[in-house]
């Protein structure tokens, strides 16, 4: 078997995000209809990909129950109509679950046992809120392993504000409302628009259609942002306007080795140079993405001067601040989220890493002076995923 294969992502499409709960557009859409909706939606645009070559689905879910378990990956794959000798499997790593998809179908690849994979998630928070039904062990209390705040993603996130003052709410505001302009920016110019996979919904009205992502707030302000209350603390500084919302939809990609793709004429939209996951402190769980992207640049013989675009999982406001702080990189970068983020368009937890890869890989084509673009989140329970892609667009030369 070939060793240290390249891995590459051929492509990428998600279903539009929808409100969590019964006033949002997907109440009466099943979990696993998100997924394989996607799934024939990636399929269609990719008739080239003969679906018996097809080696492994891995689908990813945080909440894993219900219409959002029996190993998610093998039932979406026979529901989606791929052979039934396509297999399929499912992955939890929470808030990184479709990135954990894609990296763990690229070791496959890179070692030689696939040709062909089909990585994503999929998160119903309003049919499957996060935790639901999960009984955490005594002992993490009793032995004082992490604390009651740990197991609150919200009181994590005053835990980072706590820890460096200087990441004010105005900087997380300020910080918030940016995404929702760029989102909406975003929109404006089409840019989102063509990875999204409408879904046919239901509701007390008759049908419809899915065709954007419902929880977009361009009119925000920073004067709104300031009277919106704090939740988790007394007087805090995380609410709702700087936080992602309770969020549902589902995100598939395809990836590849280069020799498949270059044997069945597939284009290449990123290739992958390094990844890797770190564990931090439960209770700052946001500061994550901080030891896997130095882990990452590490394998890579990179640092985070050659890192051109960043898609950056915006779970809280203060969590990516922290990240751009300790690599001394200023809010405003517009290197930074150029299409906003997890804030605007919602994070549906084990969906969002995938949403990352599909932007950076659009952005990576109208950017051919950018080589090198990252992907990170902050992961619950204390994690961060980075991973690391070059650009096959990229000419060196500065873009006029």
């Amino acid at each position: 078997m070939a060793a240290n294969t390249e891995v590459v992502f051929v492509d990428g499409v998600r279903t539009p995000f929808g409100r969590a709960g019964e006033k949002g557009m997907y109440w009466n859409t099943r979990a696993d209809d998100l997924i394989v909706k996607a799934m024939i939606g990636l399929l269609e645009r990719n008739p080239n990909v003969p679906k018996d070559r097809i080696d492994d689905v891995a689908i990813a879910a945080t909440t894993q129950q219900g219409d959002q378990g029996l190993t998610l990956g093998r039932t979406a794959a026979i529901l989606a109509g791929l052979p039934k000798t396509v297999p399929g499997y499912a992955i939890d790593r929470m808030c990184a679950g479709a990135m954990t998809s894609v990296t763990t179908v690229a070791g496959a690849i890179a070692f030689g046992a696939y040709d062909l994979a089909i990585a994503g998630g999929v998160e119903h928070m309003g049919r499957h809120p996060m935790g639901f039904g999960a009984d955490p062990n005594p002992r993490f209390l009793s032995e004082r392993l992490v604390s009651e705040d740990a197991l609150n993603m919200g009181k994590t996130a005053e835990r980072i504000h706590d820890r460096f003052p200087h990441l004010t709410k105005e900087r997380s505001d300020r910080f918030a409302m940016n995404s929702q302009r760029k989102v909406a920016a975003a929109y404006e110019a089409n840019r989102i628009q063509p990875d999204l996979v409408p879904v046919a919904i239901r509701s007390d009205e008759g049908w419809g259609l899915a065709t954007r992502d419902e929880l977009m707030r361009p009119e925000t302000t920073m004067e709104g942002l300031a009277g919106l209350r704090t939740p988790f603390r007394p007087h805090g500084r995380v609410t709702a306007g700087n936080s992602s919302g309770l969020t549902d939809g589902a995100t598939v990609s395809l990836i590849a080795s280069a020799d498949a793709a270059k044997e069945l004429g597939l284009t290449v939209k990123m290739k992958m140079v390094s990844f890797a996951f770190s564990g931090v402190d439960p209770e700052i769980m946001g500061i994550g993405p901080v030891p896997s992207t130095e882990k990452a640049l590490r394998k890579a013989g990179l640092t985070i001067d050659d890192i051109g675009l960043f898609d950056l999982n915006e779970a809280f406001a203060v969590q990516v601040l922290a990240l751009l702080d300790h690599f001394g990189i200023d809010d405003d970068d517009p290197r930074v989220n150029p299409w906003g983020g997890a804030i605007a368009l919602g994070h549906p937890l084990a969906s969002s890493g995938v949403r990352l890869m599909i932007q950076l890989a659009r952005q990576f084509e109208e950017h051919p002076e950018v080589r090198y673009g990252l992907t990170a989140m902050c992961v619950g329970l204390g994690q961060g995923g980075s991973v690391i892609w070059e650009n096959p667009h990229y000419t060196g030369k500065r873009k006029k």
